[in-house]
């Protein structure tokens, strides 16, 4: 019988990758939790009809990319392609809107999109998402814009590049979307994609984003919108640049940034990249606030962003892998209880480590404590049982001493602060 392999697109993660995931959430619950954000969980699987509506039913992702099926009864359900709609559904769903003028929310967990495999990005991948709702002045972008560098500094990734744009507002885009139509219906429309013509139709801002060569090319000329925004949006967007220049933060003009997805409004931001190849975002987002009304709930603002945890992966720096305190050897046996009650005896204590379950030769049970990286090595022999000690190996220096097994924990500790003290 042959063996049951994973999905193309969804990959096993064992250390050191899951380390870096875990290294990058923990950061991100530091972070964000000094800027007022509290963690939402949200389910894997929501009603298809929540991202026909919130994201578009002409992207990308509601046409060509979602994990969608009907249930027992006949439900259209998709696995979550991005985290904002469902975030958004809960916030309605619980009715935090009616108890708190503003709500900062977060996120860490896997989406799903049917894509082409490629590195940094799988077809279940994995995001870090944050939600500010019901604050819409300038000052709200430009703080979830510096806590996202923040975060990105902490993590210890350099030579960032955070490229702005806005998308405008109900009352001034229309008039841009209709300019912007105009000029690509000028264009020899036969030199662009097959995407970006049914685009020029059904969302023409779409066509800035496009990643075609001959299409950027073609397009190079076209109107931007930060030259066609209301004097509200106008100020709105200064002010955001303003505030950023303030904290260190000078971002890059970028006209064609406008976001893969239909709720985004004014502000629009991404973090890129060149270490990571042609597929430079690690992070983005923007301004909705037309979304949750949109939804069925009331006429509140939100901004947000998402971080790509596989490709924030590819750039962090080598991370220092914690040590085991100890691994416990045993000679013969016999011993094996003992091994098992000292262990169970030093985790209680707090120190981290294990005991050669598998038995083998002693020399075997050797290598095994070596490769764990164990700071210590545990040893008990026939001398050892009898007498009710244990040999305690410092496996960096070589240093073995023959201590009573309850004084064990004192000696690791002492071990340990003195290690402390040299670093």
């Amino acid at each position: 019988m042959s063996a049951i392999k994973s999905i193309k697109g969804f990959a096993d993660m064992f250390p050191p990758e899951s380390d870096a995931f875990t290294h990058m959430e923990k950061t991100a619950r530091s972070v964000f939790f000094r800027c007022g954000y509290v963690e939402l969980r949200t389910p894997l699987l929501e009603r298809t009809e929540l991202f026909c509506r919130s994201i578009g039913t002409e992207t990308d992702v509601v046409q060509k990319e979602m994990y969608t099926f009907h249930d027992r009864k006949d439900r259209s359900l998709t696995l979550r392609p991005e985290a904002t709609a469902g975030v958004m559904r809960a916030y309605l769903e619980a009715g935090r809107h009616t108890r708190e003028p503003g709500s900062k929310l977060f996120t860490c967990g896997p989406m799903f999109r049917y894509e082409r495999p490629q590195k940094g990005r799988m077809r279940q991948f994995h995001q870090i998402n944050c939600e500010c709702i019901g604050a819409k002045g300038p000052h709200t972008d430009a703080e979830i814009i510096v806590m996202l560098m923040s975060f990105l500094q902490e993590l210890g990734i350099r030579d960032l590049e955070l490229h702005l744009n806005s998308l405008g507002c109900p009352q001034c885009r229309p008039a841009y979307r209709a300019l912007l139509h105009d000029y690509l219906k000028s264009l020899d429309v036969s030199a662009l994609c097959e995407d970006c013509r049914r685009r020029m139709e059904t969302n023409p801002l779409r066509v800035l984003d496009c990643k075609v060569p001959t299409c950027r090319e073609h397009t190079e000329r076209a109107p931007k919108i930060t030259d066609h925004l209301c004097p509200e949006c106008g100020e709105h967007f200064d002010v955001v640049r303003r505030l950023l220049h303030g904290a260190g933060i000078v971002p890059t003009p970028d006209h064609r940034l406008v976001r893969g997805l239909d709720y985004y409004c004014r502000t629009t931001f991404e973090v890129v990249s060149g270490g990571i190849g042609a597929q430079s975002s690690v992070a983005g987002g923007g301004r909705y606030d037309g979304l949750i009304r949109q939804l069925g709930g009331p006429d509140l603002p939100g901004i947000g962003f998402a971080c790509g945890m596989e490709r924030l992966a590819l750039l962090l720096p080598p991370l220092e892998t914690a040590r085991p305190d100890f691994h416990i050897v045993v000679m013969e046996a016999a011993a094996l209880e003992a091994a098992f009650l000292l262990a169970a005896s030093l985790r209680d204590r707090g120190f981290s480590g294990d005991m050669c379950h598998s038995g083998g030769g002693f020399k075997s049970q050797m290598r095994q404590a070596d490769k764990s990286g164990a700071r210590n090595c545990l040893i008990l022999g026939p001398e050892e049982m009898a007498s009710g000690t244990v040999v305690v190996k410092d496996m960096d220096s070589g240093r073995q001493t023959t201590v009573r097994r309850d004084e064990a924990a004192a000696l690791l500790r002492d071990r340990g602060q003195a290690e402390r003290r040299c670093c």
